[in-house]
């Protein structure tokens, strides 16, 4: 038996049938709904055959448009948004992924994690400055990567490239300003150069 398949056959001891598991790409996916998110993280944490003792990482995911033509096939997801823990245990020397999904697509809001793994703190800040993901019970959740006076999420795939503001220095207030945006949206095409020998001898 493989290291990967006595993980999985731990995990359907522990949850059996309740929770969908997949393994793809060498790596086991345990998809967890929001109301057993908290229960679910400390029983993976503190049961003795899973003992997954570090909270590795954590990332939001915006699922807008996925599956749409030319995105790849449709798959069918509970939500917009979600959170991707990826989990280490340190005993068994075996890693996990476990995924959430808010149900609230116009306020996603999920229960936090720092009371389980206190590392998860910071990642879950950035989550809710990147995409605006809501950590209930987190003592800390502010920006950490872009400006307290910031507008919208950037990882969002609703948010324009260009963003909606930007930010310079006036010389005649002595001060930093925000101003609309002043670059045109525009849709750049690369240039492909076809011609034979190209670079050749250079």
């Amino acid at each position: 038996m493989t290291h990967l398949e006595t993980l999985e056959n731990r995990l359907r001891e522990q949850f059996g049938e309740s929770f969908p598991l997949t393994i793809k790409h060498g790596e086991v996916t345990l998809e967890v709904p929001v109301a057993q998110w908290v229960k679910t993280c400390t029983q993976l944490r503190d049961h003795p055959s899973l003992k997954f003792e570090v909270g590795i990482d954590l990332a939001g995911v915006d699922y807008l448009n996925y599956g749409l033509p030319g995105n790849g096939p449709k798959t069918p997801f509970p939500g917009r948004f979600a959170a991707v823990v990826h989990l280490l245990s340190i005993t068994h020397n075996w890693r996990l992924r476990v995924r959430v999904f808010a149900t609230d697509d116009d306020l996603p809001m999920l229960p936090s994690l720092v009371e389980v793994w206190p590392s998860l703190g910071w990642f879950e800040r950035e989550a809710f400055d990147m995409f605006g993901i809501l950590f209930e019970g987190h003592p800390d959740l502010r920006r950490i990567l872009t400006d307290y006076g910031f507008i919208g999420h950037p990882f969002r795939k609703d948010f324009p490239l260009s963003g909606y503001v930007e930010m310079r220095y006036d010389q005649e207030s002595q001060r930093v300003i925000y101003q609309p945006v002043t670059i045109e949206p525009r849709e750049i095409t690369p240039r492909v150069i076809r011609e034979e020998g190209y670079g050749a001898g250079r």
